[in-house]
């Protein structure tokens, strides 16, 4: 069952109506002049957000719940306000009067998304203290126009990551470019990155814009820039410094307006060191720099990405319908190193998937690497998991309450969680203030 939130002066009117569509709101799921500032409670347990733009600092109220879950706007017919609140992150807009169908068509476009928002953040699974931590430095990311590194190993999701950093940005209207930089060979370097004028070289038949001509206005993803050629480096440098840049064959420099992200599994500052990474490129894209954890540090994800993973997979069978997985055979998986990340886990699971006779996936499913495995017993592998897990939050809750001198409010946006609940964490593990 979901729970909605309904952000409108008219709030109490319209709780017939979502009972008429199907939905069944609490009465503390219904907010009568509902303030921007919600109670911790609604913070964390509700999925979507309705919100009227005919109330009172709307643009405050849509800008604080975005990040908590997705946000459907409606007002009477009003063009300005429905364009602004969609740049402003709004999921969907719906006119007044609404109606039964429009709220379930409107939900139903966004399940996908409230399903993530329940174990993740955008179109990404998890629910660890680093992942959260990770949700935390998204958001600050999207609110900002500085440039991202994003390291980590091959398979953590870094891609994921960069689309969900220009969802949530201002520019989420504008073109997301990805650019695998290991695919472009220097001899097509310059025409596919900048473009060329008629006549620059033979066979130069008509004007080209680059890559990044194309761009302006929106997010440049540059993936894999361990791996670019010295000359990449320098030609990319000149548009990081200087926003501008110059087609083949052409007489002036072209203003551009671009965000950079780029991602790398390898160790920038190591090649900087060994003269094989320009310095000052790598400070210039290093500003906000996110790590991604691989999954061996985070087998607590496992069980939420195993099930979104049989969402996304269990149609492609059409003689059967995949709706679960055997508890022995999640605990293989949970006892699994994954040297392929994420990427490994979703390749298992949709092979599995493939070779299922059951409406659940068993261990005999499983990749034969994988079934051989001698499985751990689940109450000793639960247990110890649970005390590392709690190790590990109690210390990072006392390194960051100590790096911010004990200033709860900070420490939280910190540590990517909120205030509320570091409150509650301090007082489980009697931490000392």
């Amino acid at each position: 069952m979901l729970n909605i939130l309904i952000i409108s002066d008219e709030a109490r009117g319209l709780y017939a109506l979502f009972r008429a569509a199907g939905f069944t709101p609490a009465a503390s799921d219904v907010k009568k002049n509902a303030s921007p500032d919600l109670p911790s409670q609604a913070e964390e347990s509700y999925d979507i957000a309705f919100l009227d733009l005919d109330t009172d600092n709307w643009q405050e109220r849509l800008l604080d719940v975005r990040h908590r879950m997705p946000v459907i706007a409606f007002s009477l017919p009003d063009l300005r306000k429905a364009v602004e609140a969609m740049k402003l992150g709004a999921g969907d807009y719906l006119e007044k009067p609404l109606t039964a169908k429009t709220l379930t068509e409107s939900v139903e476009r966004h399940k996908k998304r409230i399903i993530n928002h329940r174990y993740g953040f955008d179109e990404i699974i998890g629910t660890s203290p680093a992942m959260q931590h990770i949700f935390g430095l998204i958001k600050k990311a999207a609110a900002s126009e500085s440039n991202v590194l994003i390291t980590g190993e091959s398979g953590t999701g870094k891609e994921l990551i960069a689309r969900a950093i220009h969802r949530w940005s201002p520019r989420n209207e504008r073109s997301f470019m990805t650019i695998n930089c290991s695919a472009i060979p220097d001899t097509l370097l310059e025409s596919e990155l900048f473009g060329f004028e008629k006549g620059a070289f033979t066979g130069a038949q008509y004007q080209k814009k680059g890559l990044l001509e194309q761009s302006d206005g929106g997010t440049v993803f540059f993936d894999e820039i361990g791996d670019v050629s010295p000359l990449f480096q320098t030609k990319v440098l000149r548009v990081l410094q200087e926003g501008e840049l110059m087609r083949i064959g052409g007489m002036r420099q072209l203003k551009v307006d671009l965000r950079f992200i780029a991602a790398t599994n390898r160790d920038l500052k190591a090649a900087c060191q060994r003269g094989a990474f320009r310095e000052d490129l790598f400070y210039r894209l290093n500003v906000i720099n996110i790590h991604l954890p691989p999954l061996r540090e985070r087998l607590e994800d496992v069980p939420f990405l195993v099930k979104h993973f049989i969402r996304e997979h269990a149609p492609k069978r059409k003689d059967i319908l995949i709706k679960g997985i055997a508890g022995e055979a999640m605990n293989t998986l949970m006892g699994h190193s994954y040297p392929g990340n994420v990427r490994e886990l979703e390749n298992i699971i949709e092979r599995a998937i493939s070779f299922s006779n059951t409406a659940e996936l068993l261990r005999t499913d499983l990749p034969s690497f994988l079934a051989q495995q001698t499985p751990a017993r689940p109450e000793t592998t639960s247990t110890r998991l649970r005390e590392a897990l709690s190790a590990f939050e109690k210390e990072a809750i006392t390194a960051a309450l100590g790096k911010c001198s004990g200033n709860i409010s900070r420490a939280a946006t910190t540590l990517g969680i909120y205030r509320q609940q570091l409150q509650r964490k301090i007082k489980q593990y009697k931490i000392a203030l």
